[in-house]
């Protein structure tokens, strides 16, 4: 019986073509806003995780707190941090906003003062030539390590080793001679958060404090041994850092581990806030799908008085109803997926980046459009159950 109402229902809304096409498309827009908004938290989700694992989310950074007492980090300091307990190596880094000038064209950057510890600790690989090295360091070398963004961006082409480049350092421009293109394990992250995440350079630490003047180190990048670091490890670090400076409170130590949780909870909560504000478009369309069953009981009231006429009860014809408006809001839903599926597909495609879906918030998208579409769709379900037959056969 039930199949029969439901054959009934797709006949109603074929019958309509015009009507009902609208109705799809405003209930396809509804969920095709939710499906992308929740793709790209997805997608923002997986490279954030992405690039903190390549990066090494075994890695933390001591550095002087911003309240602390112009605590200084020197040479000595490296090799009693890399000491440490749960401290596999310690890596002197120096770091600075800069501009890089390629052919003529400025290119806003950050500039890294490493070693050959780098690779180890922040995840540098070479894509062409080769990485900064201990013997750069002794030689306070004028040397670097592009991303290959930037040199796409200036040649055209990732391999330029061996041609030179200028870098904005202690406010004047210095020329250094490229050996190396890096591929950092943020460059994926860096394609869908272009302009916010600035391409690298590397340069040899020591070079970098002759240009700026400087005997100390920014930061002091520590390789932990666990592979993933905990709150614990962290404050107890701390402590011991801050005890071997005699200097209480002023030096702090940020982990990767943290901060990817910091941003994977900033994503999911804008991702949340955007779904919700698209799932209004839901509710909009709950109410197109009732203005629609109404004027379709306005245009089958002879119809209705006919079948009750013959013996069709009023939950007959109330279950009819429900069943087109339902049946309209999951074809609509169906095509809003579709297309937010295919949208999502396409632009990781264009970023370079791994197509993922939510698949929770897609089930969530179809059930709540669904549930709008029998919600509203009780109101001109029950008009059309109540009609009288005699005065629908009028």
């Amino acid at each position: 019986m039930n199949s029969s109402k439901a054959i009934t229902a797709l006949k109603s809304i074929k019958r309509g073509k015009s009507r009902s096409l609208l109705t799809l498309c405003s209930v396809a827009v509804g969920v095709f806003a939710v499906v992308v908004i929740s793709g790209i938290g997805a997608v923002g989700s997986q490279e954030i995780n992405s690039a903190m694992v390549t990066m090494g989310i075994n890695s933390a950074m001591v550095e002087a707190a911003d309240s602390g007492d112009g605590t200084s980090l020197t040479g000595e300091d490296v090799t009693r941090f890399g000491e440490l307990n749960g401290v596999n190596k310690a890596m002197p880094l120096m770091g600075a906003t800069s501009k890089t000038k390629v052919l003529g064209e400025y290119i806003s950057c950050y500039a890294w003062g490493v070693d050959e510890d780098a690779k180890d600790i922040i995840s540098i690989k070479a894509v062409h030539g080769r990485l900064i090295d201990n013997r750069d360091v002794e030689n306070h070398s004028r040397v670097c390590v592009i991303d290959e963004v930037i040199a796409e961006e200036s040649y055209g082409r990732s391999n330029i080793v061996g041609k030179k480049v200028s870098l904005l350092l202690g406010g004047s421009y210095c020329e250094f001679e490229i050996v190396g293109i890096a591929k950092s394990g943020i460059t994926g992250l860096q394609n869908v958060m272009s302009g916010i995440i600035p391409d690298f350079v590397y340069v040899p630490y020591s070079t970098m404090q002759d240009i700026v003047g400087k005997t100390s180190f920014d930061k002091i990048a520590l390789l932990l041994e666990k592979d993933e670091a905990d709150e614990n490890l962290t404050k107890t670090l701390t402590t011991e850092v801050n005890n071997l400076k005699d200097s209480p409170g002023g030096l702090v130590i940020n982990n990767f581990q943290s901060q990817k949780g910091q941003l994977t909870d900033i994503l999911s909560i804008i991702t949340t806030v955007l779904s919700l504000i698209a799932g209004i478009s839901l509710v909009v369309s709950g109410i197109t799908v009732m203005t629609t069953m109404l004027v379709s009981v306005g245009e089958r009231t002879r119809e209705i008085g006919i079948k009750k006429s013959i013996g069709a009860g009023n939950g007959d014809i109330m279950l009819e109803f429900l069943l087109e408006s339902v049946l309209l809001t999951a074809f609509g839903s169906l095509l809003g997926i579709g297309a937010g599926l295919g949208t999502c597909a396409v632009g990781c495609l264009i970023l370079g980046v791994d197509f993922t879906v939510s698949v929770n918030a897609v089930i969530a998208a179809f059930v709540f459009a669904v549930a709008m579409g029998a919600l509203f769709g009780v109101y001109p379900a029950l008009k059309a159950a109540r009609l009288r037959p005699i005065e629908a056969l009028r």
